[in-house]
Order: C-alpha cells, then structure tokens, then sequence
C-alpha cells in the first residue's frame, strides 16, 4: 500500500484537505463516467498546479502514428488513442479580478471531496483566502446523467466570508486541448465553429484523420438571491467561448451557477445536426432542472445497485473497495451500445490508449454476464463478431492465409494498433480469450444462438489461426508454438509457452465440437458458414492432428507444466527474497534484467487453471499454485484476482483475503504507484470476480450453478446476486450459514457443497 488518504466509506470515496501532491491521484480516484462519456475529477475553476486533464467521449479516437525505432513488416502504422476531447466544465471565477486557483491561494481550509457511489454524483467543497485577503466558501456538485447520456451538470455555489466583493463567473468551451501522450504532439482537433445564443455556446470540431465530428456545448444559468443574472459574452477565440456573469456580491450572501455541458456527436447523429441535437438535449435538460436531473441520476443508480451491489459487513475498506470497483465498471459500460467496449483506463486516463484488450473477455464478460441480462453480454460478443474481417486482415499483414484470424491486442475498430513488437506479434494468446468468452456465455446463459448465428465463424477463423500458427518438431514429434508471449509480459519471445499451447489445443477441440453441434442441429447455419468459409474436411483433419499432438513443457522434478521451455533454468529467487527497494521492478529495472529474472508479472501458467479449473484436479492446482505464486510479482492488475480466486479454491482464505484486498483497493491505495495515470478498470471486474467465484465459489459445472461459500474472518457476512438464465439468485454469507433465495416463477435447483439445493422463489433456504 503506498497512500492511504481516502476515508474509509461503505458508499462515497472522501478526501478531507487539500494537498498538493495528491490532485492528479486524486483526479482519477474521483473519476466521473455515465458510458457514453467521462471525465477526471478536474477543478471546474482555473488550476495553476501540477493537474492532467481528461475528457472523453466513448469510441472518439485518433490514429497517432507509431513512434518506433525501425520499422518491421506488419508493425501496426498507428497507436489508437481515445482522445483528450474539448472541455466544458471550466468555470474560471475571478473575485475582485483575483482568480480563485487553489494552487495561488493564501489558504485553503475545510478542504473536501466526496464521489457518492450510491447516487452517482461528485462534489467539492472548501474555503478558501485569496491573495487579496476575500475569503470565500465553495461547493460544486457534478454529475454525468444516466438518463439523457449527452449532457452532464454542474452547480458551483460561493458565499463571501468576510468582505464585499464582485464576482465574476466565466463557465466556458476550450477546443484547444491536448494529450498527456501524443506520440508526435500532432494536432489531434480541428475547430470549425465557435458559436454561442444568449446563455448557450457551442463549439464544432472534428478529430483529425478519423473525421469524427462533435459539438461541446453548454447552457449557463446564475442566480443571486434567487433572480437569474443576464448573460454576457466574454472572451472568444477560434478555440475558446465564455459567457460572464458578474455581480456586487456583499459579505455572507450567495452566488450560484449551474451549467449543464456536454457532446453531440457524429457516431450518433448528423453532423449537420450536431448543434440542433444539442439544442434539443439542453432543453431536456433545463426544462427538468438540475435537481430533478440529479433525482433521475439517484433513481438509475438504485436500479443498477439493487442487482450488482455485494454487501460486506464487518469490514469497510473492504466493503468501500468492491463498490468502487463496481461502480467505475457501470461508469465505463453499460451495454447500451454494441460498437462500443471497455478500455483499460476507462474514462479516467489515456494510458493504454483507451481501446479494447483481451481483458473484456476474460475478467469483465462474467461480470455484466451476472449482473446484467444476456443481451448486454450478447454485446460484447457482437463486438468481436462484427471486428472478424479485420481480424482476418490483421492475420493476413502477418502472412497467415485461408481466413485465419488475429484478433488485436489493442483495437478501436477491429485493426491491430499495439506500438510493442513483443506483444503486439507474439501476445497472441488473446485469442483464446475470444473463444473461451463464447464458450462462457452458451455455459452460464444456457443461449446457443449465438454460436450458429455469429461465433462458429470466428471459432473457426481463430482455430484456422492456430492450425497455421504452430509447427511440427520432427525433434519432439509433437507441434510447437515459437516465439510467444504469454499473460506474464516479462517474458518475451519464448517457445512453448504453456498457456498459449493449451489454449490453442482446446480453441481447435471446441471449434470442432460446436461444428457438429451446428451440423446436427442446426443444418441451415451449418451449410451457410461452411459454404461462406470454405471450410473442408480435409481442414479439420488437421486441425484435429494439432490437437491430438500438442507439446506442454512439463518438469517431472517439480511434477508441474512449464511456463516456458527452459523457465528452470532461471536463477529461481523467490518474491519474498527480493529487496522490496528493487520493487516495482518495472520502474527500478532495465528491461534486460527483467527479463532474465524468474519474476511474473500475473498470472500465467495459473491463468490456465483459471480458465479450465474443471480439467484439473485440486492436488495439481495447489502444485501449480505453490511453484508459481512466490515467483509472481503481481505487477499487473489483472493478477491478484485470479490468485484470490485460486487460493479460496484451495482453502487458503487469509491469503484469499490478501489478494481480494490487493485487487479491490488496487487503485484507492495505490499499490502499483501509478494512479494518477487513471484507473485500472478491467482489472476491476476481477474484484467482483475475487468474492463471487473465489469466497462464494461460484461455477457453472454439469449446466448447473455450483457454490461452496466461504468466508472471511475479517466479516461477519456478505452477499450477492446473481442473474442466472433469467432468474435472479441472492447469495448471502455469515459465519455460520449461507442463505439462498430464488426470483421468478419457478424452481431452481442448484448445487451447494456438492449437494443438491432446490430453490422456490418467495422462500429462503439455507445450506
């Protein structure tokens, strides 16, 4: 843990007084998101301190050009980026022409922050003394709506402590923006119009290259002592708008302003449309006020708590870190939109570039798989079906034929665009992922359409993938995988990973097995997709020779699979024998040393037990577990989580806890010292995974739901819910009991501790 300044909370993230060294962690911690935009908790006022501003519209990216040494046949030309986009919660305020900046101030007192997580709104407040001695008391409130998903409001409300002064307000529009990290400080904006009506303004511009075209606006409304105050245009420039408000304001009285901003965009709407539609948006929005949008904003956030909240009691740090981490999942996706996914970062950073990685369908499918319906899953499957021909593309620059597809590593639009070589050519195994999420959602929603309608055809595009990505050693008489990088990206360029092979070996086997299933039972699907992918039997025969001839490193000394071919022959210094002032080693390290060293990243080899827990015996996971655990060094987010899943399988729940704790206040800590850059958001899926599948033990074996709930000492109980096949299922855990209660119109049975448990909905049952 390396910060430790956030109030423990079970429902608001809180920060009480000001320090200057914490506004950029603080700016992601505090983060603001309703899926179709987001932004970082930014001063709406002028902030001359260290700050990274960030906003950013959902899908809205720019193609910065590849910033590498040489270049390589079949490098990605580009690096997406999600695109630091024209801000509009700026309300510069100048008291007696002094502007307020926190950073300037003669003092800043009763400094707090707080992001109420169970009503989905951000606020500020503090007072402040400025360099002419005026005091003044603050508080600004902000939220992003759920129900008009175009606008966000904001309302700033300042009282004089101990003089009379004039105020001025200035809420304005900035299009001159930049990113923390353009490759080539290329211009990413072009401004077309700049243009305001009274107490709106507006400003046009598209992204450079990709042509999106947007409209920021905003609508500004101040009140002193209850009566609206007259809008005048303040300054304006070819990027910049502002309206000013300005007024005698005495000792003790009141100023507010309310200011409803936001984006119209071109992925939605017209262009020539853009500011009709914004327009129209802000008339929805002030004809409701923004109390009752802040009552709409309360009611939607209730309707997504009352399925995805899990209660902890006994333990608030532990109860704060879980509803977070949820709560920044629906900030980032809500499913609305199926060309749309869930970057890394979010809406809380650029890092990574915003895109999407093979992180959605390992860690966040369960989530919105469970917590949502199926058609929000569904979505994201979509996603991935409609970006095939482009995988298919991003095989072929790489000189793979016959329909085998690639899927990226990092995508806006389906095509490869990852600037590392050593990932974005030999982190191939996302792959799997895509084919594992298939099967994941046909296994907990019990819904095969999707595979005859879409997914057979992208099973085999990648099983095709496979077939051509290995070769046969005549040395081993088996086919080898070379060249690879597995989950652990602190190894590069290895042969035989052992989790790229088996994940290969069994994409190929379930691509074969649903071809039958689609051929027996649904013979139109079949001859259309055989027909469209010219897929012969001839095909399939080799592919099946892959299968039944794969090679896994394995050790008989250790009785474990290998990470790698020749992973002993590493200087094995475990973890704990580190020197902890040599951690992060990825910030204290070259690279070369890294590499040369035993350490993991995250979960490799135990990624696979992961995934395929069921082909494995308990004796050989905790073998697996204890060979690879004090060699992890769990510098990725994605890492504490599987390890938290795995040691409750084990039964191991103080080490359970450790490593649910380590993922769910990953970020509210800092345990990597990097928040500041943005949240880890994928990563956050992984916590609700940590208590659901690791304390609750929840699977899906034999098309049944299976629970072997444990608990914590650290808690008294804990509970959850469930959306299975359309029957809500709520799980709640003490330390004596586990208690089940079933909705809908008939039974359930399911699985407790290996035995049968009927459920029959209006009754709890305990077990």
């Amino acid at each position: 843990m390396n910060q430790d300044y956030i109030k423990s909370d079970p429902w608001s993230i809180i920060e009480e007084g000001f320090d200057k060294e914490q506004v950029k962690s603080s700016e992601s911690l505090f983060s603001i998101g309703n899926g179709a935009m987001g932004q970082r908790a930014n001063f709406e006022e002028e902030y001359s301190g260290e700050t990274f501003q960030g906003s950013y519209i959902a899908g809205v990216y720019y193609p910065d050009k590849t910033r590498v040494g040489w270049w390589k046949n079949g490098y990605p030309e580009y690096f997406a980026k999600v695109l630091n986009a024209p801000n509009w919660i700026g309300i510069n305020v100048f008291i007696d022409g002094v502007s307020l900046d926190l950073n300037t101030c003669a003092s800043v007192s009763n400094f707090k922050r707080e992001l109420n997580m169970k009503e989905g709104w951000y606020q500020r407040s503090f007072q402040a003394k400025l360099s002419n001695n005026i005091e003044v008391d603050a508080k600004i409130t902000r939220f992003l709506s759920l129900d008009v998903d175009e606008v966000g409001a904001i309302k700033m409300e300042l009282a004089l402590l101990n003089s009379n002064a004039k105020v001025k307000l200035v809420p304005y529009l900035d299009s001159g923006i930049t990113n923390e990290d353009s490759n080539w400080d290329d211009k990413f904006w072009n401004t077309t119009s700049v243009d305001f009506d009274k107490d709106r303004a507006y400003i046009e511009a598209h992204t450079m290259k990709t042509n999106f075209a947007t409209c920021t606006f905003m609508h500004a409304n101040a009140e002193f002592n209850g009566v609206s105050i007259p809008a005048q245009l303040g300054d304006k420039t070819d990027s910049f708008i502002g309206l000013e408000f300005e007024k005698k304001v005495s000792r003790g009285e009141k100023i507010s302003l309310t200011k409803f901003g936001g984006y119209t965009v071109s992925r939605n709407n017209e262009t020539s449309e853009l500011i009709n539609v914004a327009n129209t948006v802000i008339d929805q929005a002030t004809a409701m006020g923004f109390d009752a949008l802040l009552e709409k904003q309360k009611e939607a956030w209730a309707n997504i708590w009352e399925m995805s909240d899990i209660t902890i009691e006994g333990d608030v740090k532990a109860q704060q870190g879980i509803r977070f981490n949820i709560f920044q999942l629906n900030q980032t996706y809500l499913g609305k939109d199926s060309r749309l996914n869930i970057g890394p970062k979010g809406f809380t950073g650029e890092k990574y570039g915003g895109s999407t990685y093979w992180d959605t369908e390992a860690y966040c499918l369960p989530f919105y798989m469970a917590t949502k319906n199926q058609e929000v899953a569904w979505s994201l499957l979509e996603y991935r079906y409609n970006h095939l021909e482009k995988a298919i593309e991003n095989a072929q620059k790489l000189g793979f034929t016959n329909g085998a597809a690639l899927y990226p590593m990092v995508t806006m639009n389906g095509e490869e665009c990852h600037n590392e070589w050593e990932i974005t050519f030999e982190e191939i195994h996302r792959n799997g992922a895509i084919s594992f999420a298939i099967f994941n959602y046909h296994r907990f929603t019990g819904d095969y359409s999707y595979i005859p309608k879409m997914g057979l055809e992208v099973l085999i595009g990648i099983a095709r993938f496979w077939q051509q990505r290995v070769n046969f050693s005549q040395d081993k008489q088996k086919y080898v995988m070379l060249g690879i990088t597995g989950p652990n990206e602190y190894e590069n360029n290895v042969n035989n990973n052992w989790y790229t092979n088996y994940l290969a070996k069994w994409c190929i086997d379930y691509a074969l097995e649903q071809l039958e299933v689609v051929k027996d039972e649904y013979p139109e699907d079949y001859k259309r997709i055989v027909s469209k992918t010219s897929l012969t039997s001839s095909e399939t025969e080799g592919w099946a020779k892959v299968v039944n001839n794969m090679y896994f490193p394995y050790s008989e000394k250790h009785e474990v699979f290998l990470q790698q071919d020749g992973f002993l022959d590493k200087e094995l210094i475990k973890v704990e024998d580190l020197d902890k002032s040599n951690r992060p080693i990825n910030q204290k390290w070259s690279w070369d040393r890294i590499l040369r060293s035993p350490y993991i990243k995250q979960a490799d080899v135990l990624q696979g037990f992961y995934f395929f827990e069921d082909h494995f015996s308990s004796e050989a996971l905790e073998k697996h577990f204890d060979f690879y655990e004090p060699f992890t060094i769990h510098e990725s987010s994605l890492s504490p989580c599987v390890h938290s899943i795995q040691a409750a399988k084990l039964g191991r729940m103080e080490q359970a806890y450790t490593f649910y704790l380590r993922t769910s206040r990953l970020d509210l800590d800092d345990y990597n010292k990097e928040v500041e850059e943005g949240l880890h958001i994928t990563s956050m899926a992984g916590t609700w995974m940590s208590i659901v599948e690791g304390f609750g033990g929840m699977r899906v074996l034999n098309d049944q739901l299976h629970f072997t709930p444990q608990i914590p000492t650290q808690w008294k109980s804990y509970s959850f819910k469930v959306n299975f096949r359309n029957q809500i299922i709520t799980i709640t855990v003490s330390e004596k009991q586990a208690n089940f209660e079933v909705t809908g119109d008939k039974d359930l049975t399911i699985q407790v501790n290996d035995k049968p448990l009927i459920l029959t909905p209006g009754k709890s049952v305990q077990a």
